[in-house]
């Protein structure tokens, strides 16, 4: 139970991750849509408290702090966000590439785990092993694009996330009861 309190941050990240994946399963495009809008509309709001911050300064701290720049361009790039959401989507099979290097830094921490839990010589290293190889498998399928349509691409991303959180969870909660 201790090891599990101590990785309750990353039980809550594979809880995220299977509730985002099954939103991209249930609908894609509006659930990246909305994402994207609620990003545009958080950066509105930190842009438009950034100029505030800056015109409260005095003049000199004001200069030092970039403030008003960082606002701007906080308040554009969410403008954008909020009004021009499709552009993402239009452009996701780009975006879909970050993911594969994510989904693989990801994989490749895993592998790391995997060693560790050996060089420590403990039992169970085969779940984590085998949530990095789903890992690596899942970044290279993304990388070679044999999704014809950006759908599939949605609902693959979508499944990935589920079956990785899954494995990582399980992984957790038997090494967890190993540690003990």
């Amino acid at each position: 139970m201790k090891y599990m309190k101590q990785h309750t941050g990353s039980v809550i990240v594979c809880l995220f991750e299977i509730l985002v994946g099954i939103l991209l399963l249930v609908n894609p495009v509006g659930f990246t849509a909305g994402i994207i809008t609620a990003g545009g509309i958080l950066l509105i709001v930190v842009g438009i408290a950034s100029i505030i911050s800056y015109a409260r300064l005095d003049p000199v701290a004001g200069a030092a702090s970039q403030s008003l720049v960082k606002g701007l361009v906080a308040l554009c790039a969410g403008l954008f966000c909020a009004f021009k959401a499709e552009w993402f989507i239009i452009t996701f099979p780009v975006l879909t590439l970050v993911y594969g290097v994510v989904i693989l830094i990801s994989g490749l921490a895993k592998v790391q785990w995997t060693v560790d839990i050996l060089r420590l010589k403990m039992g169970k290293w085969f779940l984590p092993a085998i949530s990095a190889a789903l890992s690596i498998i899942c970044a290279f399928i993304i990388f070679a694009n044999p999704l014809a349509t950006t759908v599939w691409l949605w609902v693959f991303t979508g499944v990935a996330l589920i079956v990785e959180a899954i494995f990582d969870i399980v992984s957790m909660v038997f090494l967890g009861r190993e540690m003990v």
